[in-house]
């Protein structure tokens, strides 16, 4: 991480200095804010500690409960969410105290007793190497824990409001008024007493019964019939051999287990299904005892025993594969006279089973994609028009979730016997693992994503996917470094110009093409960086080489490449990259030896690829998607 550049940092340079809002942030929730987040959990807490490294948002979130979250619902993190904590600097600290996959069993009715189950297979997680980033295993409190930490170390000092439930909200008609949440105490001194609240925007992270949905009359669509899941962390002895390995267990009668350890070594989750609810049944399954999950755990997985010594945390609950009608307040029929003002994230928009690993996962990009959008337009970066591209991206990927999760757990609650082969399960697994571990999302065309005309120059990063990071070296000094993992969740795009084959101090189309973004009238770097901020205020501009660091001198580097930031005005000396020669970015990446230059959002998809040459093309598309800075007219 870089620190310094406005001063000595003596402590925690983890701990930005407070700012804008920050600074006097009140210890009550004011009557009046920019953005209003309901909810605490992933989606929430994320777009929290996003919009947090903004001090000029007021942002205030409200919790119902008393207090933080401690026993958490979900416990799978994928790698692309893996690779969100990175942005967010703090994913080797949660690696660290995390459970890791590596492999999953399949067990299935032994074919010589069908009584008992037996081993069938032990792909490994992550065949093809999708990502440097692993998938783990910890409680959803925790990833809650870390992203709190992050927002409140942010400039705006963001912290919940704990004991505040929402128990209506208004829309008004015309476009520059508030919107008005009524909120009722649920905890403290307050309790049951009511509140209002105005704010600009708000982000429904309520969960599956969330008040915000119901008050801007979005409806669930999807499977009438749930499914029932007991849900149980326990300590355990048992004879069962792969007690620490992730498991999908299916016993004779068709039951079965999704067995998850989970970190710290003794501790496990147990997803027994309790098979559909009919209709008008709900009530009697969730009344199921923890008793009556044990003993079916204990007959799926027989002839192997499970004694359970504690249970921490224990659950029914039912799921339907459900996704809401539309992610924001703006009906279809009045999508071109106005934007959004209330979105919905996680839960509150799209509920799925617990056997695809999916709901923290998607739940979080969900509050990245609204948190940034939201920052840009109220900073004044982008126009309001960029909010309607929430609703349009993530609605989409939620359908994609559900159909697959459907598919997964139909296979799941399938008899082995009546599956087309023996090893269809686990195949299904291994050959369509980019999409559990998130990776599958790929925007289509908008304001914000460019069409893919200019794709075989850069075949490694489609557009409209996330930015798949590569190994190189750091010229500055030589060490190596992952391109991706430089880009910390800060609001600003990347843009990465792979250079043509000429060295740095020789004329080259990426010479041209820098001195033009350095200086040019036309620049979308000048148009688009605020006169009072940084060069690499709103688009941070990296440079890789061909060569290896050996090959390139820092001093013959476009300066475009070498800005100088902070009050001192000191040069950055982590902009300019070479190839590392054991791993070749342009061989893994696919990127033309003739130069290219990849365009990345805020919350890491590839939003353009472009030769060196296309500069009309560069400044148009982010001319599109932002506003020139108030300094540039």
């Amino acid at each position: 991480m870089q620190f310094h550049h406005h001063g000595y940092v003596t402590g925690d340079p983890h701990v930005q200095p407070a700012a804008g809002y920050g600074i006097d942030r009140p210890a009550e929730l004011p009557d009046e804010v920019d953005v209003l987040i309901v909810g605490s959990g992933p989606a929430g807490m994320i777009a929290a500690a996003q919009l947090a490294q903004f001090p000029g948002i007021r942002t205030h979130v409200v919790e119902r409960r008393a207090g933080r979250l401690e026993m958490g619902q979900a416990d799978g993190i994928q790698a692309r969410s893996v690779e969100t904590f990175q942005a967010f600097g703090f994913a080797e600290r949660i690696t660290a105290e995390a459970y890791r996959i590596t492999e999953m069993a399949f067990w299935k009715p032994d074919p010589a007793d069908p009584r008992n189950i037996a081993r069938a297979a032990v792909p490994p997680d992550d065949p093809d190497g999708i990502s440097e980033f692993p998938h783990l295993i910890v409680n959803q409190a925790r990833v809650l824990d870390y992203f709190a930490e992050v927002a409140a170390r942010a400039p705006a000092r963001v912290t919940p409001d704990h004991g505040l439930e929402v128990t209506g909200l208004t829309v008004p008609e015309a476009a520059g008024e508030p919107v008005t949440v009524t909120l009722r105490h649920t905890a403290g001194p307050h309790e049951g007493s009511n509140r209002t609240v105005r704010a600009r925007y708000v982000i429904g992270a309520d969960g599956a019964h969330s008040a915000v949905r119901q008050a801007i009359g979005r409806k669930p669509v999807g499977d009438r019939a749930n499914h029932a899941w007991g849900v149980m962390d326990v300590l355990a002895v048992t004879d069962f051999p792969d007690v620490r390995t992730k498991c999908a267990i299916q016993s004779h009668d068709g039951g079965s287990i999704l067995l998850i350890p989970r970190e710290g070594g003794f501790l496990a989750r147990w997803y027994v299904d309790l098979g559909d609810v009919p209709p008008g049944e709900g009530a009697r399954v969730r009344a199921t005892t923890l008793d009556e999950i044990i003993a079916r755990a204990n007959r799926i997985l027989h002839p192997y025993t499970l004694d359970v010594k504690d249970v921490p945390w224990h659950s029914v609950y039912e799921v339907g594969h459900r996704v809401t009608d539309g992610f924001d307040d703006v009906p279809a029929d009045q999508a071109s006279t106005r934007t959004p003002r209330v979105f919905l994230t996680g839960d509150a928009c799209h509920t799925h089973s617990a056997k695809a690993g999916q709901g923290m996962n998607v739940s979080m990009q969900d509050g990245w994609n609204i948190a940034w959008k939201l920052a840009h337009v109220l900073t004044g970066r982008a126009p309001e028009a960029l909010l309607a591209t929430y609703s349009a991206e993530r609605q989409v990927v939620a359908q994609e979730l559900i159909d697959f999760d459907r598919e997964w757990s139909r296979l799941m609650a399938t008899r082995p016997e009546d599956l087309p082969d023996p090893t269809y399960l686990e195949d299904f697994y291994v050959k369509t693992a980019e999409f559990p571990c998130g990776f599958m999302t790929q925007y289509q065309p908008s304001m914000i994503v460019a069409d893919a005309a200019h794709q075989a120059l850069a075949t490694g990063f489609p557009v409209g996917k996330r930015f798949k990071s590569a190994p190189v070296e750091r010229v500055a000094e030589g060490n190596p470094a992952h391109l991706g993992h430089h880009a910390r969740a800060d609001g600003r795009w990347r843009v990465y110009a792979f250079a043509d084959a000429a060295a740095p101090g020789e004329p080259s189309a990426l010479r041209d093409w820098a001195h033009w973004l350095g200086t040019a009238p036309d620049s979308p770097l000048l148009r688009h960086t605020p006169a009072d901020g940084d060069p690499d205020a709103v688009l941070d501009v990296k440079v890789v080489y061909q060569q290896d660091h050996f090959a390139v001198e820092f001093a013959d580097v476009p300066e475009v490449f070498r800005p100088k930031v902070g009050p001192f005005a000191l040069v950055d000396h982590e902009k300019v990259y070479a190839t590392d020669p054991s791993h070749d970015i342009f061989e893994l990446r696919g990127i033309d030896r003739g130069g290219a230059v990849v365009v990345v959002r805020p919350d890491q998809y590839v939003a353009a690829v472009l030769p060196l040459t296309a500069r009309d093309e560069l400044g148009t598309f982010l001319a599109g998607a932002l506003l020139p800075s108030k300094s540039c007219g």
